[in-house]
């Protein structure tokens, strides 16, 4: 049996105009130009909308850079500049910078002609019809917006389909159909956008959502089920507000979720997009955004590491490989033994059933303490861990205090135990560490110990570590004429000296 062909959905980003709406957003031209460039040829987006006309110089030279680097690779036809009804001015704009599409605002709703443009329908449709001319003149080609079509189609359906009979007439290639203020609920838009369509069996008509609601995604998804032709998205949901409908979250359910429908974007590279546009944007999405936040392919919960284990038990289809991403298992107080034993094979290392107990353990207790745990950090952790295991805990470090004040010398005050027997001391030094040491050497006077000479004092974090990752601080020690090491682990630096000495009095 052969399958029917399926419908190609043309998909127009809008990052670069929309989505530069952004509060605090404001790209260069050479970024533009970059993001234009990546859009285009990796993830191959069909179209993009990269600016609005006569906005301001900066955006006169980053149109103009994008279209002369569109011109010479031969897809300037797929860059588009929003315009406005301001007779020649934004046409005259887009002739300098060599932009050859204009999407033309105009509007879609009898509240918002009545009330902003404070004009008639036939006048408003004489400016239109004007400007359509002007642009075909001038070889621009031309497709239309519907400002607040969605209020139009809930309030003034008359006018909206008065408009949409006058652009039948009117040589335009696409009308676009935008929520504006991100209003619509999904049957809404599947109502709305399926009478429109039986009505008009041969126009292109695009869909544009707002997020205000959070339900852009839905609302495409019924979009595309309506039969619409053509979707405007932005890369990490970018746009006024509460943004637009985000491209990552969109291709994936379409690619999921509606068999009969396809596209041209290459998934393996939205998630660099996303990365892309956050560093230049300097909009951080949230770790659990769907599809490119950071903790969306992460397994925290040890019971679903273990039921990866077998059988796959919590995969989806969101398969990280399909963005360019692997499957990571956190490491925190939720953590199990399965956790823990997917992140030690990815470094190569095994443990025995007790050594992964206590691992295990530490993990947890590191993340009860709200530490910052990592695959990097594990061999540390393990270090520490059979480090404990050499020296028996005849000596303990109860309690300590440590003050660091301006113009004021560190100072510590410590108390320890010594086989039962609790010493406490208060001591300053030149740092806290140092005021720290000179505290215990006090003790250990008073109790005629002898305390080794410390040769040496290195800390390293794991690779890619946070301010907030656990350091490992190693100090040499020379005693009796021999040199050994110990080891200490926690996100305090002090802290981790100080557990790396108790070490080395009990090994003394």
């Amino acid at each position: 049996m052969t399958s029917l062909p399926k419908r190609p959905i043309e998909i127009m980003d809008t990052t670069l105009r929309d989505g530069e709406q952004t509060s605090g957003v404001a790209f260069s031209a050479a970024e533009k130009l970059a993001i234009a460039q990546f859009l285009l040829t990796e993830v191959k987006i069909d179209r993009i909308e990269i600016a609005s006309a006569r906005v301001s110089e900066g955006e006169f030279r980053a149109v103009k850079k994008i279209t002369d680097w569109a011109a010479a690779h031969d897809c300037l036809s797929r860059v588009e500049v929003l315009g406005f009804l301001d007779g020649d001015v934004s046409i005259a704009w887009m002739k300098k910078t060599g932009a050859k599409v204009l999407n033309l605002l105009t509007k879609g709703s009898l509240n918002h002609l009545t009330h902003q443009l404070k004009k008639t329908p036939e006048a408003h449709f004489a400016d239109i019809a004007a400007t359509i001319a002007l642009a075909r003149a001038n070889n621009i080609a031309c497709n239309i917006y519907l400002e607040d079509w969605s209020n139009g189609m809930r309030h003034s359906r008359d006018y909206v389909f008065r408009y949409l009979d006058f652009l039948q007439g009117q040589e335009i290639k696409r009308i676009m159909l935008p929520d504006t203020l991100g209003v619509l609920l999904p049957h809404e838009t599947y109502a709305f956008i399926g009478e429109i369509l039986v009505r008009y069996p041969n126009t292109h008509f695009d869909f544009h959502a707002h997020n205000d609601y959070d339900l852009a995604t839905a609302n495409v998804l019924q979009a595309v089920r309506a039969g619409v032709h053509g979707l405007h998205l932005t890369v990490n949901g970018m746009g006024e507000r509460a943004g637009n409908a985000p491209l990552a979250s969109v291709i994936a359910v379409l690619h999921d979720h509606v068999a009969e429908v396809t596209t041209a974007i290459a998934e393996e590279t939205l998630y660099s997009a996303s990365k892309l546009i956050e560093s230049f944007s300097g909009f951080r999405i949230s770790d659990n955004q769907p599809i490119v936040g950071e903790n969306v392919f992460t397994q925290t919960a040890g019971i679903h590491a273990d039921g990866d284990k077998k059988n796959n038990l919590y995969f989806n289809d969101l398969m990280p490989e399909r963005f360019g991403r692997t499957r990571q298992y956190a490491l925190g107080k939720t953590s199990g033994k399965a956790n823990i034993e997917n992140n030690l094979h990815a470094l190569g290392i095994e443990l025995s059933d007790s050594d992964l107990k206590k691992v295990t353990q530490r993990v947890i207790e590191l993340g009860d303490r709200k530490e910052f745990v990592t695959q990097a950090d594990l061999p540390y952790i393990i270090s520490d861990i059979l480090d404990n295991e050499l020296a028996p805990d005849k000596i303990r470090i109860d309690n300590y205090v440590l003050t660091h004040s301006k113009d004021l010398r560190p100072s510590v005050t410590l108390k320890i135990s010594i086989e039962g027997e609790s010493l406490e001391e208060h001591a300053q030094g030149d740092g806290q560490y140092d005021a720290f040491m000179n505290a215990l050497k006090i003790i250990y006077d008073k109790k005629n110990l002898v305390l080794p000479q410390l040769t040496g004092y290195l800390v390293r974090i794991p690779p890619g570590g946070k301010s907030d990752a656990l350091c490992e601080t190693i100090i040499t020690w020379m005693h009796h004429e021999k040199q050994f090491k110990t080891r200490g682990l926690d996100s305090d630096q002090t802290v981790a000296a100080i557990k790396a000495t108790q070490k080395m009095l009990n090994l003394i």
